[in-house]
């Protein structure tokens, strides 16, 4: 082998390299237009987090809010519905977490995980039926707490108890609770 055949390798390499090179910057200054437009527009990131005044809910009612396209539920509950979630052993449950990204990730289903105060006067979950996405109906199913509280999902049989907590039917998972805080005694800011 002599010294030259082994200089025009090296150029080789360098050739093969460059137009790698090229091709990989080309290919991504073609597709970032592409993954850009996927970036929420500006009036979605403005409505990504919203108050909401809880002051007219009286207890055993409910308000439905629009929140990121996705009915949310903010139910005041009674003593009764309180007191009927707080009774459920978690072997009952068919969805052992909490689905309750205002705390860790693994937190169980009690009703304290997924309730916004200690007393558990206030729930906030996502109203959409973790089965096929379907809306579920309030104070509905088999599980209400003296006719109040609890939800049913008519289009494929799921019922939801007083915690919005699956407990029967092809429903996977409990209700979703969205990103949530109190902002005073009056409003709750979601997201």
């Amino acid at each position: 082998m002599s010294h030259a055949d082994d200089h025009h390798g090296t150029r080789r390499d360098f050739l093969y390299y460059a137009t790698a090179g090229a091709g990989v910057v080309t290919a991504g200054a073609a597709t970032w237009p592409l993954i850009n437009q996927m970036n929420p527009s500006a009036d979605v990131q403005a409505l990504s987090s919203i108050r909401v005044d809880i002051s007219e809910i009286e207890p055993g009612t409910q308000l439905t809010v629009k929140f990121l396209g996705k009915p949310v539920f903010i139910r005041r509950r009674t003593e009764a519905e309180i007191e009927e979630s707080r009774s459920v052993p978690m072997e009952d449950l068919p969805d052992t977490f909490s689905r309750n990204p205002n705390i860790a990730a693994d937190s169980d289903a009690s009703d304290m995980n997924r309730a916004m105060d200690e007393a558990g006067e206030w729930l906030v979950q996502i109203g959409v039926c973790t089965h096929l996405g379907c809306v579920p109906l309030n104070e509905a199913g088999d599980y209400t707490a003296d006719g109040v509280g609890g939800w049913f999902c008519p289009c494929h049989g799921s019922h939801y108890d007083t915690a919005g907590r699956i407990r029967k039917g092809p429903a996977p998972e409990n209700l979703h609770i969205p990103v949530a805080a109190f902002v005073d005694e009056t409003t709750i800011q979601l997201g």
